[in-house]
C-alpha cells in the first residue's frame, strides 16, 4: 500500500511538472511598434489626445506561427510599453508632464493600458510606462486596434515630435485545445 501511494504521488508530480512544460509551449510574446506625432503647440498643462492609425494586429498569422489559434487564446497582457523620441534627435521627454495610453477595438470599450505621471525633467529620449494587468485578448485577437494617447505637457513644444510606441504583450493559449 505504501508503494502504491508513493507511485501515485510520483505520477501526479510528473503530470503536474509535465503540464507546466507543456503550458510553456503555448506561451509567447507579441510585439508592436507604432509611430505617433506630438505636434507643436502653444498649449501647456491641458490634456490633449493623439490617435494612432488603426494597427493591424496580424494576430492570426502570429498565433499560427506559435502553433495556436485565436479561439484557443486564454489571456493576453501588456508586459511593457516604451516610448522613444525619433525626431527631433536632440529632444527628450522633458516637455511631458504625464501620459496615459488607451486601447480600443471594434465592439470593445476603451481601456487604459499604460501610463506615467510626473515625468521627471531628466527623463532622456526613452521612457518606460507603467502597465495594467488587464486581459487584452479581446483587443489583440481582432484584426485591428487603435491606441489613444492622452498627454499633458509642461513646456512649449516648438516642433513636431515623432515617437515610437513599442509594446510587448504576453500571450497564453490553451494546451492542445483543452
Amino acid at each position: 500500500m505504501k508503494h502504491l501511494k508513493l507511485l501515485a504521488s510520483f505520477i501526479i508530480l510528473t503530470l503536474v511538472l509535465g503540464c507546466d512544460k507543456l503550458d510553456e509551449l503555448t506561451q509567447f510574446n507579441i510585439s508592436y511598434t507604432e509611430e505617433v506625432v506630438i505636434e507643436s503647440s502653444v498649449v501647456i498643462d491641458l490634456p490633449f489626445n493623439i490617435y494612432t492609425p488603426e494597427i493591424n494586429s496580424n494576430s492570426e498569422s502570429t498565433f499560427d506561427n506559435n502553433n495556436t489559434h485565436k479561439d484557443l487564446i486564454e489571456y493576453i497582457e501588456l508586459t511593457s510599453m516604451i516610448l522613444e523620441i525619433n525626431s527631433p534627435s536632440n529632444r527628450n521627454f522633458d516637455f511631458l508632464n504625464s501620459i496615459e495610453i488607451f486601447i480600443t477595438a471594434e465592439n470593445q470599450p476603451e481601456v487604459r493600458m499604460a501610463w506615467k505621471d510626473n515625468i521627471p525633467s531628466n527623463s532622456g529620449n526613452i521612457i518606460e510606462l507603467e502597465t495594467s494587468s488587464d486581459d487584452l485578448k479581446d483587443y489583440i485577437k481582432q484584426d485591428k486596434f487603435t491606441l489613444r494617447l492622452e498627454t499633458v505637457t509642461d513646456e512649449l513644444i516648438t516642433s513636431d515630435h515623432y515617437i515610437d510606441v513599442k509594446t510587448n504583450f504576453f500571450v497564453d493559449a490553451k494546451i492542445l485545445g483543452l
